[in-house]
């Protein structure tokens, strides 16, 4: 799977889940509960990123990843100081940008959703998902 770098835009807002892992847990009618893990990677981390008021040539940049990605069926990394911008802790970022041995790569979970603010600017909001895809 090939990786295209995000647009180097910082984000006004973002949100973070590390995902899970995958298991099944069955209880019994008593009450007991058995787990039965499939694995020791999490699966399905959420970023969602929300870039307001920005130029209609960055949202064509954003748009040209998204296409470029789901084109080719690759995967998104960001670069240093992007989607990262103001977290002060090297782990949580390295969380956030999927880097440092989860082997998890971000895809798009749907399409960027752009608002026109006013004429030139947009808003927009993008959600990726975090896959083991082929470790």
């Amino acid at each position: 799977m090939t990786a295209y770098a995000f647009p180097t835009l910082k984000p006004t807002s973002r949100s973070y889940n590390p995902g899970r892992y995958p298991q099944t847990d069955f209880q019994a009618q008593n009450g007991a509960m058995t787990v039965v893990r499939f694995g020791n990677r999490r699966v399905e981390s959420k970023l969602s990123l929300t870039f307001s008021n920005i130029p209609d040539a960055d949202v064509s940049a954003i748009l040209a990843n998204y296409e470029q990605v789901n084109g080719n069926w690759g995967s998104v990394f960001f670069l240093p100081f992007t989607v990262d911008a103001g977290v002060s802790d090297t782990n949580l970022a390295n969380y956030m940008k999927e880097r440092g041995g989860s082997g998890l790569q971000y895809r798009y979970a749907s399409p960027p959703d752009v608002q026109s603010v006013y004429p030139g600017i947009s808003s927009v909001s993008c959600e990726f998902v975090g896959i083991l895809d082929g470790n």
